[in-house]
């Protein structure tokens, strides 16, 4: 998968941003995605383990990103010791969280279900 198929059209990030707001998913998904599941069409949910210590950095992130793309709904939660990240859209932008759970799940090594 390509960065470009990654940001979506409707991204107001600029373009010469994009490439270190791709980077900084794939970081946080390779070092701390445990699982990946999609609990409805329009949800995705990422089990990124125990360590909550990140848990600002997480926030910050989603943050980050919904401030581009207004179409993402964050939210942050610890739950049982594991630090989750669920993310939703609308029925019109499901194709892009397809597209971010696909990466995820590459860059996580293969986690999702």
């Amino acid at each position: 998968m390509t960065d470009s198929d990654w940001v979506p059209q409707s991204c107001a990030l600029p373009t010469e941003e994009r490439p270190l707001r791709v980077a900084q998913w794939d970081g946080l998904f390779a070092g701390r995605l445990r699982e990946v599941s999609r609990p409805g069409p329009g949800r995705l949910r990422l089990d990124l383990g125990t360590d909550t210590s990140v848990e600002g950095q997480v926030r910050d992130l989603a943050d980050k990103e919904s401030g581009c793309c207004s179409f993402f709904t964050f939210t942050v939660t610890v739950d049982t010791g594991h630090l989750l990240l669920d993310i939703s859209v609308d029925e019109v932008h499901a194709p892009v969280l397809d597209a971010l759970a696909a990466r995820a799940g590459a860059a996580g090594g293969g986690v999702a279900r």
